[in-house]
Parts: C-alpha cells; sequence; structure tokens
C-alpha cells in the first residue's frame, strides 16, 4: 500500500516552529501509525549559506540583544517581495527534495517557508499532485505579524485564535482556506494532566519542592536567552512563602551559575534543570511563569492555567509583541522590563493574595478547550485528496497502548 507522505517546512529561529513540526509528526503516528509518512525539513538552514547566516544571527539577537529585532524584523520581510511567486534562496535544495520525496502536502510552520515554495511545489509536482498548508502561531495581527505568512494560493491556513485568522483574511487569505484550532502541542501535553493531588507529589517527589509555597517558574526558549539572576532576588526576599522552577535550555554557563548560585542561598528553595522535555509539568506545578512572548510556550502556559508575566528585558521582539498585545488587551497581562518592575509585583501578590488570584483570573478567561486531533485529521485529509491512500485512523487516547481502528479517513 502506498503512504500519504507529507513535507513540514520548518527553521530553527527560537524553538516553536520545530516544536509544531515534532508535534505534528507525532500525531500523524499516534493517530495514522505507518500510513502516514512525515518528513521535518530544516528548510532554511540546510538550504543556503544565506538563510543558514540569517537563522544564527536571528538567534544570537534573541539571546543578547532583543531591541535589535526591530530592525532585523524589517529586512525579513523584503522576503515577501523576493519570493513572491519563487525561491530566492535554497531553490536547489529544496527542489532536489520535491522531487526524491514527492510529498502529497507540503506544510509550512514558519513564515518564511510559504512565498515561493508553494509554487515552486506545485510547478515541480503538478498542481493536482500536491497540496499546500499553513499552520501560524501568531496571537494577534498588526506589526510583527510577518508578510510572509501570507500566500493566498494556500489550500488551507490554521491560525491559533480567531483574531490572527481574521487579520490573515484581511491581509489576503480567502475566507474559505481558513481555519481556527488553537494549539499544536504533542500528544504526550495532552495526556500528562495533574490531578491536584498529582501535582503536589511531583513537586515534592520530582522536583524537591514544597507544595504549599507559591511557585514561580522561571522559563527559557531552548537557546538559553533568560534574565534569571536579575529576576532571582525578588523570589529570594520571600524565601520563606515563595520558591522556584528554573530552566536554562542550552545554555550550559547559565546552568552551571545558577547551580553555584542555589548552594550559597541554602534560606531559598528551587529546581534548576538545563533544557527540558517536561515544560508543561513545570507549568502545572507553577503559578506563575515568567517568559519572552514565545508562541508556543505562551500556548502551553494558557492551556495549563500558569499565568505570564512578559519578560520584557531589553525590548520585546516584534513578533513577541503579538502575544503580548493578545494578554494584555485580553486579560491586563503585566510585563517586566527591570528587576524592580518584577519585585514590585511579586511583593504586591504576597501582601494582597486577592490581586494575583484577580490577575489568574483574568488570564483564564482566555482559556479555550479544543480536540487536538481536529487540525490533524484535516491536514491528512488535505493530503489524502492528491494520494487517496485507505488509511487506518486509531483512537486517542490510545487502547491498550495500541489504538483501536476506527472508520477510514
Amino acid at each position: 500500500m502506498s503512504k500519504l507522505r507529507i513535507l513540514v517546512l520548518t527553521s530553527s529561529t527560537g524553538g516553536g516552529h520545530d516544536a509544531r513540526a515534532e508535534a505534528f509528526a507525532e500525531w500523524c503516528f499516534q493517530l495514522y501509525r505507518h500510513d502516514v509518512d512525515v518528513r521535518i525539513e530544516q528548510m532554511l538552514e540546510k538550504s543556503s549559506v544565506v538563510n543558514r547566516a540569517g537563522v544564527n544571527l536571528y538567534n544570537r539577537i534573541q539571546r543578547t540583544a532583543p531591541w535589535v529585532h526591530k530592525v532585523f524584523y524589517a529586512v525579513i520581510e523584503l522576503l515577501s517581495y523576493l519570493n513572491t511567486d519563487r525561491v530566492t534562496f535554497g531553490a536547489g535544495y529544496y527542489l532536489a527534495v520535491l522531487e526524491e520525496y514527492r510529498p502529497h502536502l507540503v506544510f509550512s510552520v514558519h513564515d518564511c517557508l510559504n512565498r515561493g515554495y508553494f509554487q515552486l511545489a506545485r510547478q515541480t509536482l503538478g498542481a493536482a499532485n500536491v497540496r499546500c498548508a499553513t499552520y501560524c502561531g501568531e496571537f494577534s495581527g498588526g506589526w510583527g505579524y510577518s508578510r510572509n505568512w501570507i500566500e493566498p494560493s494556500v489550500d488551507l491556513y490554521i491560525s491559533r485564535t480567531p483574531t490572527a485568522s481574521d487579520y490573515a483574511v484581511k491581509k489576503g487569505i480567502p475566507p474559505e482556506h481558513a481555519r481556527v484550532r488553537g494549539s499544536l502541542m504533542s500528544p504526550r501535553a495532552s495526556l500528562e494532566v495533574f490531578s491536584p493531588v498529582d501535582r503536589r507529589v511531583f513537586q515534592a517527589k520530582r522536583l524537591g519542592l514544597d507544595p504549599d509555597k507559591f511557585t514561580v517558574f522561571l522559563a527559557t526558549g531552548g537557546n538559553g536567552a533568560n534574565n534569571h539572576f536579575e529576576l532571582l532576588p525578588a523570589l529570594v526576599r520571600h524565601a520563606r512563602r515563595v520558591q522556584a522552577i528554573v530552566i536554562c535550555g542550552r545554555n550550559k554557563e547559565t546552568f552551571n551559575d545558577l547551580v553555584h548560585w542555589r548552594a550559597n542561598h541554602p534560606e531559598f528553595t528551587c529546581h534548576i534543570e538545563g533544557y527540558s522535555d517536561i515544560v508543561h509539568l513545570h507549568m502545572q506545578a507553577s503559578d506563575a511563569i515568567v517568559t519572552r512572548g514565545g508562541t508556543t510556550t505562551c500556548a502551553k502556559a494558557l492551556n495549563f492555567r500558569c499565568p505570564i508575566v512578559f519578560n520584557a528585558f531589553g525590548g520585546i521582539m516584534p513578533q513577541e509583541e503579538l502575544t503580548w498585545k493578545f494578554f494584555h488587551n485580553g486579560a491586563a497581562a503585566e510585563k517586566v522590563e527591570k528587576a524592580d518592575h518584577f519585585a514590585e509585583i511579586i511583593d504586591r501578590w504576597m501582601a494582597q493574595p486577592e490581586t494575583y488570584r484577580q490577575f489568574r483570573e483574568n488570564f483564564l478567561q482566555l482559556r479555550y478547550e479544543e480536540d487536538p486531533t481536529v487540525v490533524i485529521d484535516e491536514l491528512v485529509t488535505l493530503a489524502n485528496q492528491v494520494a487517496g491512500a485507505d488509511l487506518q485512523r486509531f483512537a486517542f487516547p490510545p487502547v491498550n497502548g495500541n489504538g483501536s481502528a476506527h472508520q477510514p479517513a
């Protein structure tokens, strides 16, 4: 039996794009097993020296000078003109992948991998032989919503929120091709949900924390950009009532320094990790998270009911502005630009617990429930318009670890 083939285009500018690509692949296997073949390509990095340099510069700016992204973003927007109907940089590598893999669906989860990429796929494979789809993770529209997301010829355009979807339609996405499908998180995140008892056990047994203390999660992306040492003093001053979970991403220097810092602050309870693959559990074990406006982290925080304080040290990147705007306008979210701002928030919450409770209630008003399998089925069905494969669809959660067959898609 021929397999249904889906090519996912992503890039490691931050960690959110890759996380969504990987989640999609995991869901396809969970629901369709070996009937659906997913190939993930780091298309920018692998296709061109120019693209690879841009990715590296993006991540370096994020770690060291977020304010520079206002200029960098404006330059990247020029790609929307360079790639109007063709791939300017890296076309040779992409063409080779298309000819070798011959996907039934090209699925982009990155803003710079839509325009031109869909046109080249249709030219190479034939318009009747391939479908194209985009998942855009932005929370709202405006400055920071890249023109590169908008390719009007797309067969399916998936947005995270109605606000973002309305903006995409305004900018040229056909309304009949637009869908709102919320988060694209891994199957594991859907399964590993704590009860109140589980939460206390996890805090005490896995993290060595006190389940009765107020827990603040100091987060970072995979590349390790952080302001942990500026934020920790505000928590230490309330050490009798407050504790922390701190992760460092792939920043070994920060991890090593934090281990040393913890040894010299025995009065403060905290759990330290480097790169973490259980962020969804840390969120459930926390009363608040301090993070930059990365869309994946903020979507998870909303899903797991962990209110966000936005880290705006060094400024907010244009893409992060969209996330900040969504939560600030919808839930009166707060941001911190220096250590004193964060200390004021923690002091207020500790002195007046009702202010924290109101902060959390506002945050939870933005939360929504969804069936995470709907968007996977829609994308697989789109690909199967071309493939015509006989697919067996399995249940989720799996039955006895193996799943049970549903009607073919």
